[in-house]
């Protein structure tokens, strides 16, 4: 009889042990999962990423999802209905931050560089761009004062004093070519340089490269990492409101992208052309 009740005892203890296991071990996999947001053809990185090995060892299992409008990524991720999102440059988070002071977004780390660059079909030159000619320029405030910048420092055009990441065409303070400037979607570039109307558009590595284009090989100017670019660089975003908790699970996924295997697939999947930075946050803000 007794036996019997020691029996009972083992098996009662053993079920309630692989109840908690099992209640553990789906608690783990739901604290592990992250949905990371992002535009074009990061996605393609962030799918590899989801596929490592050292992913997995980190307990991370990360869902990819793609979007094609950077304002709708970035409230949905402040909304939490993403964890994270990796599309945006520094000035770009800060102008929608400036925006939407309801859906605030924090920085989790650096990415890469993606040089901006000035494209034309129809000249080979900067220099043979003719006086009073159309440039196109992206339509929203940070990527429309980082390629003012890019203009002013080729010599095409000079900026007021107090121009900043959040300027737009108003900061210009000479214009002596006469240059019309034409405000686009970030996303038309490749398409309006083909447009008879436009000399030339400044257009988004990024979106570059959807449209076959390398800054580094058919642009006719493009940026060079420096102090000057920092606001340019590319950063892992999440919402303000996240806990610590879930900050110290986004921080293994960056040092996973900063890992040299997925260096090296960028390298060689975007000829170059996403340089990467690793800087602390405070580094863009110095």
């Amino acid at each position: 009889m007794k036996k019997s009740k020691i029996l009972v005892g083992i098996g009662i203890l053993a079920v309630v042990a692989l109840g908690v296991w099992t209640f553990w071990g789906h608690a783990q996999t739901q604290k592990d999962e992250i949905t990371l947001g992002t535009i074009g053809s990061d996605a393609k990185i962030w799918n590899y990423i989801a596929k490592q090995p050292a992913t997995k060892r980190a307990h991370l299992k990360v869902q990819v999802k793609s979007f094609t409008d950077g304002v709708a990524l970035n409230t949905a991720t402040a909304q939490g209905k993403i964890d994270v999102n990796a599309f945006q440059s520094d000035a770009y988070l800060q102008a929608y931050n400036h925006k939407n002071p309801r859906n605030q977004l924090s920085i989790i780390g650096t990415t890469y560089l993606e040089p901006l660059g000035i494209y034309s079909t129809k000249y080979k030159k900067l220099g043979q761009i003719p006086d009073g000619s159309t440039i196109a320029i992206a339509d929203n405030p940070a990527n429309t004062a980082r390629g003012l910048k890019l203009l002013a420092k080729v010599g095409l055009i000079t900026l007021k004093p107090n121009f900043s990441d959040l300027s737009g065409l108003n900061g210009i303070q000479s214009n002596p070519h006469q240059f019309k400037f034409q405000e686009i979607d970030d996303t038309t570039g490749p398409r309006v340089i083909k447009d008879q109307k436009v000399a030339a558009a400044l257009i988004s590595n990024t979106i570059a490269l959807e449209g076959h284009l390398n800054v580094l090989k058919d642009s006719l100017a493009h940026e060079q990492v420096n102090q000057s670019t920092k606001a340019n660089i590319n950063v892992l975003a999440t919402a303000q409101t996240a806990s610590k908790q879930q900050r110290q699970k986004y921080q293994k996924l960056l040092q996973i992208y900063h890992s040299k295997p997925v260096q090296k697939y960028i390298r060689h999947e975007f000829d170059g052309t996403k340089i990467e930075v690793q800087k602390p946050v405070s580094y863009l803000r110095k």
